[in-house]
């Protein structure tokens, strides 16, 4: 059974826009999990929209990529669908 917010846009865009950082760093999930000091699981089940990702998962991503978390916010803002409602 999946729950909402799983099939959710908006919550996938997040997860896109953090995976494709994470890529264009050129980071694996392995050295992104050492980086957060969690296990490559982590990561993974986040990427695999299996695990939700808080704002504080998400500075400390961008803060693991050298990204400003501002920076990655603001991708993460021209990722949404042009009608945004949660």
């Amino acid at each position: 059974m999946h729950r909402k917010w799983v099939a959710s846009p908006y919550y996938r865009a997040i997860i896109e826009t953090v995976k494709a950082a994470r890529l264009e760093a050129g980071i694996s999930q392995r050295q992104m999990a050492q980086r957060l000091g969690k296990p490559p699981s982590f990561v993974n089940k986040i990427e695999q929209i299996e695990r939700r990702i808080d704002v504080l998962e998400f500075i400390a991503f961008a803060n693991a990529m050298d990204i400003p978390p501002a920076v990655l916010m603001d991708r993460l803002v021209q990722a949404l669908p042009d009608t945004f409602e949660i």
